[in-house]
């Protein structure tokens, strides 16, 4: 069964984590426990109507500010789909959380409060939206039982949402509007009664429609090698295997290939699946292969189609989110973790910030201070093999770790 990857975005007090919860209870997905848990909690608030959102705040933090810090990962499925939804945080301070939780996701949904309309946290989450390259994006416009389920203001937040798209650089997006009351259920799984000037689907509809290949990143097939498969038995002495997860696109028996870094060719003789042979790997699929030569290939090695080769290269410049309390400065090294491979890296120069309201750069950079996203160049010290991450978000994106306390402290985007 296909499974999607969902971010949601939204304000504070915009309903996200109501949204979700009413997509589980509406989809029979919650445990009789977890529905009897916020049954009570909700009477013992005094409320007259079920607190959804105790679904997904997990943190004690959480359920006593009502905001959402950290990011959560909610799973549920229908008979079409399974769904993986990450419950991002919208306050500016977890910026980082929200490009951690929509780094892998294929759709995004950004809440606007139909009261308030498109704020500049909109902007903010749109932003991230664009420069993670997430195809679907559905605006789902929240709290329309506020206000009369006017279409009038509907319409009115449609056009200010228009101007944001105006501005985006990732052009492959399709957005969708649509108006919910996530406390009510409207248009969140069940279609509403309440708004017969919409004549849209609903949220859970949307998805269930959705292409899962259309809104993939597909592209072509990267094969980091995880690890060299020598069984040593005698039924397998000469069996020499290649270990790893497929990324991209598909790889077939007979394709011919390169092993970088050594740029030696040779041709795929065999793909094993678990326990069988297949004729393809697809796409994330974890796989064995052979090839027709012996060739010698260890961990962080990778295996591309000759006539697809990545750039290799031990410089190159990306947008970064920067995440961690202690500043990046200039010329201060770090680990980067680019797939299985690590390198040592150098901050070579700050180029500039970007303000994730569409308000512009900031250039005359030296530093950079947590939540902040700039482009920056590094130097390292032995070659990647890599993709812009705007035609491989798989093999063109990394982590930086901090050489001392072993933190992550930065997600980066090459260009």
């Amino acid at each position: 069964m296909e499974v999607l990857k969902i971010a949601t975005a939204g304000s504070v007090d915009d309903g996200k984590s109501t949204l979700i919860g009413r997509l589980l209870y509406d989809t029979k997905s919650l445990t009789s426990d977890k529905l009897e848990a916020i049954e009570k909690t909700s009477k013992k608030k005094g409320y007259d109507y079920l607190d959804f959102s105790l679904a997904t705040d997990g943190l004690v933090a959480e359920r006593e500010q009502g905001i959402t810090i950290d990011v959560a990962h909610i799973y549920f499925s229908t008979q079409k789909k399974s769904y993986i939804i990450a419950d991002t945080p919208g306050h500016v301070e977890y910026t980082r959380n929200m490009v951690t939780g929509a780094s892998t996701s294929q759709a995004a949904i950004i809440l606007i409060d139909a009261r308030k309309g498109v704020i500049e946290q909109t902007n903010r989450h749109f932003f991230i939206n664009n420069l993670l390259r997430v195809k679907e994006v559905i605006v789902a416009i929240n709290k329309m039982d506020l206000v009369d389920f006017s279409e009038t203001l509907y319409n009115e937040i449609k056009t200010d949402f228009q101007t944001l798209i105006n501005k985006r650089d990732y052009k492959e997006q399709n957005i969708t509007f649509i108006p919910v009351s996530a406390l009510k259920g409207d248009n969140v799984v069940n279609s509403s009664k309440k708004m017969p000037w919409y004549q849209g689907v609903s949220v859970l509809e949307h998805l269930e429609n959705l292409d899962f290949e259309a809104v993939s990143n597909t592209g072509i097939p990267r094969f980091p090698i995880q690890y060299v498969i020598r069984p040593k038995t005698e039924a397998f002495h000469d069996f020499r295997g290649y270990a790893g997860k497929v990324y991209g696109g598909e790889l077939k028996k007979g394709d011919e290939v390169v092993v970088l870094p050594s740029q030696t060719k040779s041709k795929i003789k065999n793909i094993y699946f678990y326990d069988e042979e297949v004729e393809v790997a697809a796409r994330r699929s974890s796989i064995v292969i052979t090839l027709v030569d012996d060739v010698n290939i260890s961990r962080g090695d990778m295996i591309v189609k000759t006539d697809e080769l990545p750039a290799i290269d031990k410089q190159f410049k990306a947008t970064i989110s920067w995440m961690d309390s202690q500043e990046l400065s200039e010329n201060k090294k770090y680990v980067l973790q680019h797939g299985v491979n690590k390198a040592l890296a150098k901050v070579s120069k700050i180029h500039h910030k970007i303000r994730p309201d569409y308000s512009g750069i900031e250039e005359a950079v030296d530093s950079l201070q947590m939540n902040d996203i700039a482009t920056v160049s590094f130097k390292l010290n032995r070659p990647i093999f890599y993709d812009a991450f705007k035609d491989h978000r798989t093999n063109g994106s990394f982590i930086l770790i901090d050489t001392i306390s072993n933190n992550t402290v930065a997600s980066g985007f090459i260009q």
